[in-house]
């Protein structure tokens, strides 16, 4: 494993050969396989169905993960999957569904997607990737995925076959017995023939593929990308760009000794790259805690105990998860763990203080996205740490800071605030999204990905994360990165969560508004967190005008704040209150997200109205409106 802790260890892997060159599988099935060659009997895979330290859980060492792989592909293959077919995964996280990845990506393309999402999203992704196949859970006790998989189903004529993954099999003894009779009924009226997953697989060979892997590379996976702008994009990811992920993770990480905790989902980027593939290549064991990671029942409550079990090396996280952890005390043994690696979202310095005082144990925070196929940057393991910037950019990852001009783009001076714009082995350069309209303008030079968020590089090469282009709060032409509103709350000891937005206003076209969520039994009141905002934001116009109390924020499956919804219910709020002022008889029932005019508010009428008034009123604020 190569040494990374400066910018002169990361030079030294480039100088030493260009990454072409490198002794690196051309196919993820190559890759598993020189893997399963190396550590046949290590462990590969661990879940567990329950959050209780001692429940039953199933492991597959790298022998197993092979076999199954291998029959799996083979399956999809018999499916009629072509290299250009489509498989996709409506899975939460079980010991199938880094198979089901991988194996999709070896017979076809894969395509993860979200089981947050509601049936009709699901369906737009299925339609738009063309997907054959669609790998989803058998119906299951407080589960809704095989009922949205059926009604996506119905809106998704491309599928032909659903394979079901059945739960019941990591249950044991009463709790086993009993799923049959409390499994939800579930009819199907959709054109997909069904069938057991387990038992197809099983069918097929699992000693060797049943066809020849296409020579050179290609197009191996669709993720679906939205974050926070709610508008899913589907980008492409090419079978090199997925490896180069695990060789980064294999080359500068984890060796097969390491215990990855990642209780993320797999249907995300950061647990599908810069983990699972990362394992895949080192031989690392991957271990996933129920079905909804973060987000089961009991998983926060038992969380140290459930590192101490496994005894795991790296903590695989978000800040928003890093928030939750530090409002239970640490009850376990934890001092197996080396790292915790954070990412989706910017960490605040407090938390990042929180954790260390109450683990011993520093947070590397990277940085990754989508359209990259994830890794980008992260702060060295064994490295300078600077709290608060994503780190060193990795080996043959170039990484630009540039400011688009009518004459072109500028190239930023060191710390000097612009786009980051990023060229690796990772950039499908010119292709990124499955839609060409949307690969427009997304490139600077013809290469440099434009990322969309802003950043610096300061004198040590250290990249941070300011902000990203589209969330900046534009007050009356004035710029204000709502890091900066987020980060003062967040030093309130309790504030637990911030989501810091512009809402509308008919003068200034957005003004500064915080959404809080709380810890837990906090007594803290909406003048106290106004009073504290004051005194920690040093810039004033970025003084939130509205400071909001939630009982919990609206959070992503990876736990990013999803802004979109704290946008509407500022629109529904302001423009309210602007109607109410005007005595008009009208009230905002819903905002919407339109695909083409972004947040639409609809309104309803409550009586008579004067509707040339209401459109003066509404036509101070720049989001557009409809009558539902």
């Amino acid at each position: 494993m190569a040494k990374f802790a400066t910018t002169a260890d990361r030079d030294a892997v480039e100088a030493e050969m260009p990454y072409e060159q490198r002794d690196v599988p051309d196919t993820i099935y190559k890759l598993l396989t020189r893997t399963r060659e190396r550590h046949a009997d290590r462990p590969a895979i661990s879940f567990q169905l329950l959050s209780d330290p001692r429940s039953k859980a199933r492991t597959l060492t790298w022998n197993d993960l092979h076999e199954r792989v291998t029959e799996t592909a083979n399956l999809f293959r018999s499916l009629g999957v072509g290299p250009k077919d489509v498989v996709a995964y409506l899975l939460p996280n079980t010991a199938e569904t880094p198979v089901v990845l991988l194996a999709g990506a070896t017979a076809g393309i894969v395509n993860p997607i979200n089981p947050l999402l509601e049936p009709e999203q699901i369906a737009s992704i299925l339609r738009e990737t063309g997907a054959k196949v669609l790998v989803t859970l058998k119906p299951f006790p407080k589960s809704d995925i095989a009922q949205k998989a059926a009604e996506a189903v119905a809106q998704a004529p491309g599928v032909k076959t659903v394979l079901q993954v059945d739960l019941r099999g990591y249950l044991s003894g009463l709790k086993r017995l009993a799923i049959p009779f409390l499994r939800p009924k579930m009819t199907t009226t959709n054109q997909a023939k069904y069938l057991d997953f387990e038992a197809a697989a099983s069918a097929q060979r699992h000693n060797r593929l049943t066809f020849d892997e296409p020579e050179g590379d290609r197009v191996a996976a669709y993720f679906h990308t939205g974050g926070t702008t709610g508008t899913p994009k589907v980008a492409q990811h090419k079978q090199s760009g997925m490896i180069y992920n695990g060789w980064l993770g294999s080359e500068m990480l984890f060796t097969h000794r390491d215990v990855l905790m990642c209780p993320l989902p797999m249907f995300h980027v950061f647990a599908a790259y810069p983990v699972l593939m990362s394992c895949v290549a080192s031989g690392a064991q991957l271990v996933m805690p129920t079905p909804a990671g973060y987000r089961g029942e009991g998983v926060f409550d038992n969380f140290w105990k459930l590192l101490e079990r496994w005894q795991a090396t790296f903590l695989i996280t978000v800040p928003t998860a890093i928030a939750a952890l530090m409002q239970r005390p640490v009850d376990a043994d934890v001092s197996s763990l080396r790292t915790a690696i954070s990412g989706s979202a910017p960490l605040p310095v407090e938390l990042y203080n929180r954790f260390r005082a109450a683990t011993g144990v520093e947070i590397s925070e990277g940085y990754g996205l989508t359209e990259a196929t994830c890794l980008v940057s992260c702060n060295p393991v064994d490295g300078m740490k600077k709290v608060g910037s994503v780190g060193l950019p990795l080996p043959y990852s170039h990484v630009r800071i540039l400011r688009r001009t009518p004459e072109g783009f500028h190239e930023c001076a060191t710390d000097e605030i612009g786009e980051i714009c990023v060229a690796s082995p990772g950039v499908f350069e010119g292709s990124t999204y499955t839609e060409a309209d949307k690969n427009h303008e997304l490139f600077a030079e013809d290469r440099f990905l434009r990322t969309g968020d802003l950043g610096r590089i300061d004198p040590d090469g250290y990249l941070w994360i300011t902000g990203r282009a589209k969330d900046l709060i534009i007050r009356g032409g004035h710029n204000i990165d709502p890091a900066m509103i987020e980060d003062a709350l967040l030093s309130h000891p309790q504030v637990a969560f911030v989501g810091a937005i512009g809402q509308p206003d008919s003068f200034a076209g957005e003004l500064p508004c915080a959404y809080v969520e709380l810890v837990a039994g906090a007594t803290a009141d909406v003048s106290e967190l106004m009073a504290h905002a004051r005194d920690h934001i040093p810039e004033r116009a970025a003084i939130p005008k509205h400071v909001e109390i939630l009982p919990e924020l609206p959070k992503t499956a990876v736990g990013k704040i999803f802004k979109p919804d704290l946008r509407k219910l500022a629109i529904k709020r302001v423009y309210d209150e602007a109607i109410t002022r005007a005595g008009l008889a009208a009230e905002v029932c819903e905002v919407v997200d339109d695909r083409k005019r972004g947040l639409v508010a609809h309104l309803a009428r409550k009586g008579d109205l004067d509707e040339e008034r209401l459109a003066d009123c509404l036509g101070q604020f720049t989001r557009p409106w409809e009558w539902k």
